[in-house]
């Protein structure tokens, strides 16, 4: 846990951040975002993440470095990343009849043991990382701080159906955005002061009700996830300013497919890291203001996201992101 800001001494930066959200694929935005952050010279002092954000976040927080974005955009345009939902469709539908999963573990737990070694815990970490996934038995929230961090990252990352559910101490766990998938609120209760979101564009994207068989439960899924995030985005405390990062747009993933598309990994990145590194000049302080653009004054007070001005973080009555119903914050127009 982060020390209380309020006892930190004078002139102390607050702790800062960095939430990484589920989001399959589309977590390769996230690498953008990264990108752009440490290159406007923005380090977290603690990182939480979901699914795949915690797979992009526990290397962060193992190197929180701005070389680990080599080290991010490597390893999605590895050969072993297309591995992890590689299996071919006849093998797949095998292992479903028998195990009720499509895929093996195994590519991912071989990716995640090479990038981090076997035996690395928590506690190895550069900086605190946690990690959220689902428990079966208790129908819980359950957050992973302490012990081994490969099968953590594993449970947070098993998609039902995708992937079997991870066995830790006989409890067995899915995939965390089943509960929480942007954990805004688990930065905060950690004492983070200033927390950046690294959404894969899903909130950014207005919901319509389902057309095709696949789409019912997607559609159904988006709204829990995103009246988590808007309920968390509300409660954000006085002092503490959010920024949700864009992702630069793109095409949606409604495919029932699309879990496996690594084509365009790469366009996600740069896209992600180009909006992003633009909202960060216009909007936080310290970064490098865009060409011809005012200088950013630091953001004060407030409760909620970064505003659409810069410098200034909003408060209740701001608008919201884009489907969420949430009274306070948006998400900042791509490429503003």
């Amino acid at each position: 846990m982060l020390d209380d800001p309020g006892q930190a001494p004078h002139g102390a930066v607050p702790p800062v951040a960095f939430v990484l959200g589920g989001g399959g694929v589309l977590g390769a935005v996230g690498v953008g975002m990264l990108r752009a952050l440490f290159r406007a010279g923005i380090r977290p002092d603690v990182v939480v993440g979901t699914s795949i954000g915690a797979v992009n976040g526990v290397l962060v927080a193992a190197d929180p470095r701005p070389q680990v974005t080599d080290r991010l955009v490597r390893l999605w345009a590895a050969p072993e990343a297309r591995e992890v939902y590689g299996d071919s469709v006849a093998r797949q539908v095998r292992r479903f009849a028998a195990r009720r999963h499509l895929h093996s573990p195994r590519p991912l737990r071989r990716l995640l043991e090479r990038e981090l070694g076997d035996v690395t815990t928590f506690d190895d970490l550069a900086i605190p990382f946690q990690c959220c996934a689902a428990s079966i038995e208790r129908a819980a929230e359950h957050w992973f701080d302490a012990g081994p961090v490969v099968p953590a990252v594993l449970a947070s990352a098993a998609v039902p159906g995708l992937l079997p559910p991870a066995e830790i101490d006989g409890e067995h766990y899915v995939d965390g955005g089943i509960v929480n998938s942007i954990p805004v609120g688990r930065a905060v209760e950690l004492g983070a002061r200033t927390v950046f979101i690294l959404q894969v564009g899903r909130i950014e994207r207005p919901l319509s009700p389902p057309q095709r068989p696949w789409e019912v439960a997607q559609v159904a899924f988006e709204i829990a996830r995103r009246h988590r995030f808007a309920r968390e985005m509300a409660a954000i405390p006085a002092g503490v300013t959010a920024h949700v990062l864009p992702t630069g747009g793109g095409p949606g993933d409604d495919s029932p497919w699309a879990y496996r598309d690594m084509v365009a990994v790469g366009r996600r990145i740069s896209r992600a890291y180009t909006a992003s590194r633009r909202y960060l000049r216009d909007h936080v302080a310290g970064v490098a203001p865009a060409p011809g653009g005012p200088a950013v004054a630091p953001a004060r007070g407030g409760s909620g996201v970064a505003s659409g001005r810069p410098g200034v973080a909003s408060g209740p009555g701001a608008a919201a992101p884009a489907g969420t119903g949430s009274p306070r914050g948006r998400v900042p127009p791509d490429g503003r």
